[in-house]
């Protein structure tokens, strides 16, 4: 579970469809730091530990440095140059991978999107017959999921483009059409100010795209009873009431949905004091589903964190999958546990992407006992 303590809400930043609202630091993190490696615009190929290779859009890495004594890490690098124009797919070796004593290279996002990816990734765990032999031999090999890059998220660039930081800014939550799409978090206010441009190069889900295509985020307009206002104290007294509850409203947005939305954490790398993680949520319904991943220290306050709004088409993958794997991918058991029978589960698998893990035959089956 991601712990925001620590971090305060400023006044949102309003531009057609996007909101972002400032997080702040009363105090940032001295001895680990982030800046970016700029990539580009080219497909990426990267060699995972499993000898299974990824290929995806990735226009960037971060790297972190840290002290092992606590004294303040160097932040060398962090000016963001021009993307380096490159032919062809590049190769890139790992997720995360250490490049000197104190320094790792780790890929923003797709360690998050890695762990989704590979969500009971090697398929039925034992050969029932309606599997394919496909299916029992590789898995779910190759698993494809879309997004969208940040270039494409309508008044997003703009968005970025006019906004004005707060002193001691670490963070920001970006809303699209009131929806929360992403947060990002870093350790120290100079590091915000270097990665914020990176925002438009990440990616986002499919239901953050559409948002920004047909609502418009609404204004807040806050109202001060003139009644009760008789000298400029009581003006500014009033000021800062509106502020703070425009800041409880973010910060229960917090609480309710990226905070509870995190609770499957896997370590990824040990960094001196602090740990890199990446989390998965428990894909239910009716809520709010997000890919994160996190570094935090031995007291568990959160220095790095980005995330990853699922749509619900990917929810709903992911929740099947979760349920097969409960069940030994055993269908007639997985179709009891949800309410239905196994010919609406085959149906259900095949309306969410994984139709071809199942024989052919089988499937007929299940399309004629439905007719």
């Amino acid at each position: 579970m991601i712990d925001f303590g620590g971090l305060e809400t400023r006044p949102a930043q309003t531009w057609g469809a996007v909101r972002l609202v400032p997080l702040v630091r009363p105090e940032p993190i001295r001895d680990l730091r982030l800046h970016a490696k700029i990539y580009g615009d080219e497909p990426s190929l990267v060699a995972l530990p499993d000898k299974t290779s990824y290929i995806s859009y990735i226009p960037h890495a971060f790297v972190a440095s840290w002290t092992e004594d606590g004294t303040p890490a160097a932040a060398y690098g962090t000016q963001l140059g021009q993307p380096l124009r490159h032919i062809g797919i590049r190769t890139r070796r790992r997720m995360a991978r250490r490049v000197d004593k104190d320094r790792l290279r780790f890929l923003p996002l797709h360690l998050a999107l890695e762990g989704y990816l590979a969500l009971h990734f090697g398929g039925p765990s034992i050969a029932w017959e309606e599997w394919t032999h496909q299916a029992l031999s590789h898995g779910l090999s190759p698993r494809i999921e879309a997004a969208y890059s940040g270039a494409d998220i309508q008044d997003l660039d703009d968005a970025l483009r006019v906004f004005e930081f707060y002193p001691g800014q670490c963070g920001l939550l970006l809303y699209v059409a009131d929806t929360l799409a992403s947060a990002f978090v870093v350790p120290h206010p100079e590091d915000y100010q270097a990665l914020h441009p990176t925002l438009i190069r990440d990616l986002y889900g499919e239901l953050i795209y559409e948002y920004a295509l047909f609502y418009p985020a609404r204004d807040f307009i806050a109202t001060i009873d003139a009644t009760t206002v008789s000298s400029l104290a009581d003006l500014r007294a009033q000021a800062v009431r509106r502020e703070r509850e425009w800041a409880e409203f973010h910060d229960s947005v917090m609480t309710e949905g990226l905070l509870t939305s995190a609770e499957r954490g896997q370590v990824v790398y040990r960094l001196g004091r602090y740990t890199l993680r990446r989390w998965l949520p428990s894909f239910e319904r009716q809520r709010e589903n997000h890919l994160s991943e996190t570094i935090t220290d031995d007291e568990g306050r959160l220095a790095y964190l980005k995330t990853f709004r699922l749509s619900e088409a990917q929810s709903r993958r992911g929740y099947l999958l979760d349920q097969l794997a409960e069940h030994d991918w055993h269908l007639p058991s997985t179709a009891e546990a949800l309410g239905t029978d196994v010919a609406g589960l085959g149906l259900r698998l095949e309306r969410a992407g994984f139709g071809h893990l199942l024989r052919q035959d089988i499937m007929d089956a299940y399309r004629k006992a439905r007719r």
